[in-house]
């Protein structure tokens, strides 16, 4: 068998691993889920009329202000969704399973490929659920073209992508799980002072520039435009920069990390 087909084969066999894990074991994803959807109910329903008056112009109300914040609080979903990663990473170094994998004849990167599938297939899926909360509480999208929408799931993909690798390297270094927790929970905090909540431009002067620049930020301003047809400028090219950064610092850090020998 060529090494590729040995990677393929070993990856397909981790990921289902990790599916059957998640599948098993869901309490973790559910209460990752429920902190964004909690989030989207309490400022749209308790926050919303006050909120959308600094939107810009806006009078919309609930409405205007749930059009803004889901974009952010779809980016929040997949930072809470890759904490959960993290955790799952910690466990397997710290329980012994790991050490049994490196004495068997499997593919070396295998192991981290399935965490990172997996993970971003959750991603996805967490997207959705959160995503239909937001449509069952009124949100549309009736601007968007159906290229928008390809480029906007393809976003969603390439920044569950980045987060998920940097978030197997925070888990592969954690002493145990609740230290993963902790070292992942900036993956969370970033959105919050981001723009998924007001305008960066409505922030105090001298905070600006922490929301500004930042990863979160032009990601969530991508999406945003990509679902309710506003204007993008700059924000697309600086979001898939700052993923495609992410993404192979994640990939370094983690391989260096899982290849070094076991003390």
């Amino acid at each position: 068998m060529s090494t590729l087909a040995l990677a393929v084969r070993d990856s397909s066999t981790m990921l289902r691993r990790n599916l059957l894990h998640a599948r098993r074991y869901p309490s973790l994803t559910l209460n990752l889920l429920l902190t964004p959807v909690m989030l989207l109910l309490l400022f749209v329903y308790i926050f919303g009329d006050t909120m959308s008056a600094g939107l810009g112009g806006g009078d919309g109300g609930r409405s205007a202000y749930l059009a803004y914040l889901v974009p952010g609080i779809l980016m929040l979903t997949i930072g809470g969704t890759a904490i959960g990663t993290a955790v799952s990473v910690s466990m397997d170094m710290t329980e012994g399973i790991i050490a049994r994998f490196r004495t068997l004849a499997i593919h070396r990167g295998s192991v981290l490929i399935g965490h990172v599938v997996g993970s971003v297939l959750q991603c996805v899926a967490s997207v959705v659920l959160v995503g239909a909360v937001a449509v069952a509480i009124g949100f549309r999208s009736t601007n968007a073209t159906a290229l928008e929408w390809v480029l906007a799931l393809g976003l969603l993909s390439l920044v569950a992508l980045a987060l998920t690798w940097i978030a197997v390297g925070m888990g592969l270094i954690s002493p145990n799980a609740e230290a993963a927790s902790n070292n992942a929970l900036p993956l969370m905090i970033l959105p919050l002072i981001s723009s998924a909540f007001v305008p960066v431009d409505a922030m105090p002067g001298w905070f600006q520039p922490i929301a500004r620049y930042q990863p979160f930020t032009p990601a969530i301003e991508t999406l945003r435009g990509l679902l309710l047809g506003t204007e993008i400028g700059n924000n697309g090219w600086i979001a898939v920069a700052w993923c495609l950064g992410l993404a192979v610092l994640g990939y370094v850090w983690s391989r260096s990390v899982f290849d070094r020998d076991p003390k």
